[in-house]
């Protein structure tokens, strides 16, 4: 299964109001799950309860990952194709790809989102100048979530 077949199970779920899919082909499993936050699910070694998290931590967990941005009147939204974690850079202490007035190309990596332990590289769409980076680093994006406002060149 490719990322095009994800991103279209994903935007039929959308549709479909669907939280929950499991999918399985040639072997292999794949399940999508949205509407669900992750504080309300921790996983991995260092998972806690919630019961064992501090005031502040509970907090910052429940707080909306971005507010959604009022359209632009002037640029371009980049959005974001799938729901994941935003990346600006491909690694913690790595460059930025790209910074607010810098000039980008079409095709050009704006950002990863991971999605799945799968790193998905966000090209421009068009050429244009970075206006505005609409997501703070490293955190959760869902699908359509506008990520940059790019003034496209003129034509």
């Amino acid at each position: 299964m490719n990322l095009k077949e994800i991103k279209d199970l994903m935007e039929l779920m959308r549709q479909m109001g669907v939280s929950e899919l499991d999918v399985e082909r040639s072997g292999v499993k794949i399940r999508i799950k949205t509407g669900r936050p992750a504080w309300e699910e921790p996983t991995g070694s260092s998972a806690r309860p919630q019961a064992e998290w501090s005031q502040q931590e509970l907090q910052a967990a429940k707080a909306p990952a971005e507010p959604a941005p009022v359209e632009a009147e002037h640029g371009v939204l980049v959005r974001s194709p799938i729901v994941g974690t935003f990346y600006r850079s491909a690694s913690p202490d790595g460059p930025n790809y790209v910074e607010v007035g810098d000039v980008v190309k079409k095709g050009q990596i704006l950002c990863i989102v991971e999605a799945m332990k799968l790193m998905n590289e966000i090209e421009s769409e068009s050429d244009g100048k970075i206006l505005e980076v609409l997501v703070e680093n490293a955190r959760p994006v869902e699908y359509g979530h506008p990520l940059f406002r790019i003034d496209p060149a003129p034509a």
